[in-house]
């Protein structure tokens, strides 16, 4: 991987491919490699762009207060890339959403992927999970942690662990002890989210849902895609909370024709 180092640390990240720029941002329990299997449909037409977000994958742990939404323009300036399209997945949705926000012409199309929504009232069993890592993490098993993580996350609460694909559970287990471990840290020091409406979005918007999700993201996808003027919102049937892990090729062929599609 390239680097990008500043005063805070430093971002890695990874570019394939020649076209249009895009962005792609991992979730927070994830790091770059989620998109693996969507990046070579995507490389034959774009530029593709990944990055480890501070304390996860390969990027260094904050080690003062930083904003990601800063940390995408500082990438995009360093690569000169003016406007491109942005896809982000659970957090890393979030993040879209609060640089298109923040930097509106500097965001052509944007897709959603399982976002978070600020404020949002969980549900008992979103509660039950995060008091259950907590605990976890109080103890010192993070060995304990990473399994709460991976059934919430990657198997979801509608299917069994034979329904899962063989390898994804191993592939996901090493991103999610690492943001464990820096999940203090990057908190500590992350200025949150970005307060603009949502409905002052103006460029083609798609929101990904997967079936198998928890309910709460379920409604938090709707949500987003009935007060983003220009969405669209699409479930994906054979997938859980991590679309580009359970359904790589469709979730490919969606984004092509869409990132086609310049504001």
């Amino acid at each position: 991987m390239l680097t990008l180092a500043d005063d805070l640390g430093h971002l890695s990240y990874v570019v394939a491919g020649d076209g249009p720029p895009v962005v792609l941002v991992h979730a927070g329990v994830a790091d770059h490699r989620m998109w693996d299997a969507v990046v070579p449909e995507l490389a034959r037409r774009h530029t593709v762009i990944r990055y480890d977000l501070r304390g996860f994958g390969e990027s260094a742990p904050p080690t003062g207060p930083f904003s990601e939404t800063d940390d995408l323009e500082r990438l995009l300036d360093h690569l000169g890339h003016e406007r491109v399209g942005l896809v982000g997945a659970s957090w890393g949705g979030r993040v879209a959403v609060d640089f298109a926000l923040t930097h509106p012409g500097r965001v052509h199309s944007l897709a959603l992927l399982a976002p978070p929504w600020p404020g949002y009232h969980w549900s008992a069993a979103m509660v039950a999970y995060d008091e259950a890592e907590t605990a976890a993490l109080a103890s010192g098993d993070l060995d304990a942690a990473t399994r709460i993580n991976l059934d919430m996350w990657l198997r979801g609460p509608a299917r069994g662990w034979e329904d899962v694909a063989a390898g994804l559970a191993d592939r996901l287990s090493g991103p999610v002890r690492t943001s464990l471990v820096n999940q203090d840290t990057v908190a500590t020091h992350s200025q949150g989210t970005a307060t603009g409406d949502i409905a002052a979005l103006s460029v083609p918007t798609l929101v990904g849902i997967g079936k198998l999700d928890v309910a709460d993201f379920q409604d938090i996808a709707r949500r987003y895609a009935s007060e983003i003027p220009d969405a669209t919102l699409v479930e994906f049937p054979t997938a859980a909370h991590l679309i580009a892990l359970d359904a790589p090729a469709e979730l490919a062929a969606l984004l092509g024709p869409f990132l086609a599609r310049r504001s």
